[in-house]
């Protein structure tokens, strides 16, 4: 393990000229925060009378709400995401790539990591179901697993299109803006209007009223997710860094005022931000623009300390692992949680100062694990030489590359809009495994 990360370190060493690794570090803090609000959400423990408690403990906290304006990272996410897709696009077309090549790479950056990832979860689901287990528990817990999978899509979607949005922001950079927020706004009013209004979704079936509000509101996935890849783009251009400070805080309060006037104006969002990213709604737009300013308001802080060799290490070492972090932590949390269940030990009740006091421990305990099953999974991380060269005879076809996106993304949105279970777990595996060998993923040389 040591050798390993050794190596990795060494890597600091060679930085590419004209690298931003503020960009980087936003990266690995955003994945590393969702990490720990995930631990803190796993409230698992024992009551007063011994009985078993599962909660999702922090939500109940009265400073979550207003926490999660700024926990909730996921749009800075897809920003920097848009800005390293504008550089990718760039480096493609110099190396005599073309939009095809550029998207097998982003797509097999995604599948490769997740495809042990949906093996593991069909082969335990499928050992569970053999077991006597009751099948309310393993739900609720198969759910909590399966709910970061909406990013595998949502992100392949919006890195698909990229290639297109960078030509449309090239001719008409604000007009696409303008463009993809009116759309986001309709979808909103289409799902929270014309779905809780008109349609009737909770009388018409009783029970079904969160599942169709939901579907009505699935093409935001693509509108607010694209809304803030093109936020990125501006920050490529150095858009933001042009802006004096004053000019960042200000959009940055403008933004928070607008999110609380909608929040207020229309009830229709939650002040719970996280309530607000499945499927998006009009908040995390504006989040994206709000996380924008407020990363480069911060530029000059973060890049002093980016010169430093320890916070580099941190960087790299997390960075060549990043998707496994993201795509285990949660399995990792829940087979913890299952261990300390097992052992004779007296777990302290969710929400008491013990309990507070070992998240900590359990974090570092937590990363620590994910560290380790990263040391055998890190080669999934790693993209086939093949599979970014340019057209040509040994190359997959336009609409196979298509072909292979569509079907990579159906699980995770099945996942996120159904729950995991068995079935989609399995899916997931083999639609994912046929994606990786229809972009050549799987071919030597």
């Amino acid at each position: 393990m040591t050798g390993a990360l050794e190596d990795e370190r060494k890597k600091t060493r060679e930085i590419p000229a004209g690298r931003d690794l503020t960009l980087d570090l936003a990266r690995v803090s955003c994945v590393l925060l969702v990490v720990l609000v995930h631990v803190l959400f796993a409230g698992v423990g024992r009551a007063a009378d011994g009985s078993l408690v599962i909660e999702r403990t922090v939500e109940a906290e009265p400073w979550f709400e207003p926490a999660s304006w700024i926990a909730d990272v996921m749009p800075l996410f897809f920003v920097v995401g848009g800005f390293a897709a504008r550089a990718g696009w760039r480096s493609t077309l110099a190396r005599g790539g073309d939009a095809d090549a550029f998207v097998r790479i982003r797509l097999v950056r995604l599948a490769r990591p997740a495809l042990p990832l949906f093996v593991f979860l069909a082969l335990a689901l499928a050992v569970v179901r053999l077991l006597d287990i009751d099948p309310a528990l393993v739900g609720a817990v198969a759910i909590g697993v399966g709910s970061p999978l909406w990013f595998l899509a949502a992100y392949m979607i919006v890195q698909a299109l990229a290639p297109v949005m960078i030509r449309l922001h090239e001719r008409t950079p604000v007009r696409v803006l303008l463009a993809l927020l009116t759309a986001v706004v309709l979808v909103d009013v289409l799902r929270f209007g014309v779905g809780r209004g008109l349609l009737g979704l909770a009388s018409v079936v009783p029970g079904s009223y969160g599942a169709g509000e939901e579907l009505l509101g699935i093409p935001n996935v693509a509108f607010v997710w694209l809304f803030a890849q093109q936020i990125g783009f501006w920050m490529a251009e150095g858009w933001f860094l042009r802006r004096r400070l004053w000019q960042n805080a200000v959009l940055l309060v403008v933004g928070y005022a607008a999110i609380a006037g909608a929040t207020l104006a229309t009830g229709a969002y939650s002040w719970n931000m996280l309530a607000n990213q499945w499927p998006p709604t009009l908040p995390m737009a504006i989040l994206a623009v709000v996380q924008a300013a407020a990363l480069t308001m911060l530029h000059r802080p973060l890049t002093a300390l980016m010169r430093t060799r320890a916070a580099q290490g941190l960087v790299f070492v997390a960075g060549s692992r990043l998707m496994t972090v993201y795509l285990w932590h949660l399995p990792v949390i829940m087979a913890l949680i299952g261990v300390q269940l097992l052992l004779p030990l007296a777990l302290p009740q969710p929400g008491g100062a013990v309990w507070w006091w070992t998240r900590i421990p359990f974090l570092l305990l937590v990363l620590a694990v994910v560290l380790l099953l990263s040391l055998a999974l890190v080669r999934f991380e790693r993209v086939p030489d093949a599979v970014g060269r340019p057209a040509g005879a040994n190359t997959p076809s336009r609409w196979g590359t298509i072909l292979a996106v569509i079907l990579f993304v159906v699980a995770p949105l099945g996942i996120s809009a159904y729950g995991l279970d068995l079935p989609l777990a399995v899916a997931g595996a083999a639609l994912t495994a046929t994606a990786l060998g229809l972009v050549g993923a799987f071919r030597r040389g």
